[in-house]
């Protein structure tokens, strides 16, 4: 293993390195040499440019506004139809481009107003604004640039409404939810609200008002939301403990609460995805699409239960995992059966 170099040695090291310095400028670098710093120098660029990019997804993040996408697509396609018009249109892009920008400035401004919870949290520490490589003030303007952007441009190629429903999430998201995480559990309820929003926002871009096809798709996204926020919440409530977040599972971690409000709004997935064949938006295949994946919800949500009695860490945790991987397929697979059910109509 080597050692650290001695003094004479540092300094026989400096005058060497002087020396080829000095030759070097009199007989002039090397074709060799000039190309390794080239690529170095690229080399570093490139890693930079990675980095960078990398901490923009991380700021913005990727994941959720592609969710986010997702069900504004859903809304939009069903509000479309409802009008007896396609949905594959220059307005649908415009719509997405608009949500997508007020979705990522959200959750910036959310990174940077938490960005000392963020530190303290295992899975959240090494987000850039936490960890220091992209400034407050660069998060902030980050953030409120891409809202306003989108706003405008929401205004520009939809309506009045869809802007104040978007602006709206964000002001309960960021403002409301955010501060209140640390404050009391009702901020999962509060937060739900704002979570919910993507399919309501398609829909009113497409069909310029509020009305109860909109306001179902609303109601499928707040109630899917908990099952899968106790998933999450109980895997990581160690580190939300960390953190000082008042999530279920760290006020009172006997797990009992957790379950109930999981087990509540997972039975109640079941009639709240049926309310669009109710209202005549789908068919019957629909309709037993939406009780199968119902069920089956709330089969993994039982078994979530199970946490209750878990002999060990590590069972509890697959149990929570379980139920949020369902949770994630469960949505995608509904709104797709429900577009497509729509269309067959």
């Amino acid at each position: 293993m080597p050692t650290a170099p001695t003094a004479t040695a540092k300094a026989g090291i400096v005058g060497a390195v002087s020396a080829a310095g000095l030759a070097g400028e009199l007989s002039g670098l090397s074709e060799n040499g000039v190309s390794a710093a080239l690529h170095s120098s690229r080399s570093n660029t490139a890693t930079s440019r990675v980095t960078l990019i990398g901490d923009l997804r991380e700021l913005f993040k990727f994941k959720v506004t592609a969710m986010v996408l997702i069900t504004t697509w859903a809304g939009f396609y069903l509000g479309s139809r409802d009008s007896g018009i396609s949905s594959i249109q220059r307005g649908l892009l415009e719509t997405l481009v608009g949500v997508a920008l007020v979705s990522a400035g959200a959750s910036a401004l959310n990174e940077a107003l938490e960005r000392k919870s963020d530190a303290k949290m295992i899975r959240t520490a090494r987000r850039p604004i936490a960890a220091g490589r992209i400034s407050l003030l660069q998060g902030l303007l980050l953030g409120l640039g891409a809202v306003a952007l989108g706003a405008f441009w929401l205004l520009y190629t939809t309506n009045l409404l869809t802007v104040g429903l978007a602006l709206l999430t964000v002001f309960t998201y960021v403002a409301i939810y955010t501060p209140l995480k640390r404050v009391t559990t009702l901020a999962t309820f509060l937060g739900a609200f704002p979570g919910a929003a993507g399919p309501l926002l398609g829909w009113t871009a497409a069909r310029g008002q509020i009305e109860w096809p909109g306001v179902a798709l609303f109601a499928i996204l707040f109630v899917w939301q908990f099952p899968h926020f106790m998933s999450i919440a109980w895997l990581y409530r160690e580190d939300y403990g960390r953190a000082g977040i008042k999530m279920l599972p760290v006020v009172q971690p006997d797990g009992v609460s957790t379950v109930i409000e999981a087990l509540f709004y997972a039975v109640l997935m079941i009639p709240v995805s049926l309310a669009p064949w109710w209202l005549g938006m789908a068919g019957w295949p629909y309709a037993i699409l939406a009780a199968i994946l119902g069920l089956v919800y709330l089969g993994y949500t039982i078994r979530f239960s199970l946490i209750l009695r878990a002999p060990s860490e590590s069972r509890s945790r697959m149990l929570a995992r379980d139920l949020l991987k369902v949770s994630v397929l469960y949505l995608p697979l509904l709104l797709t059966g429900l577009m497509l059910a729509a269309t067959l109509k």
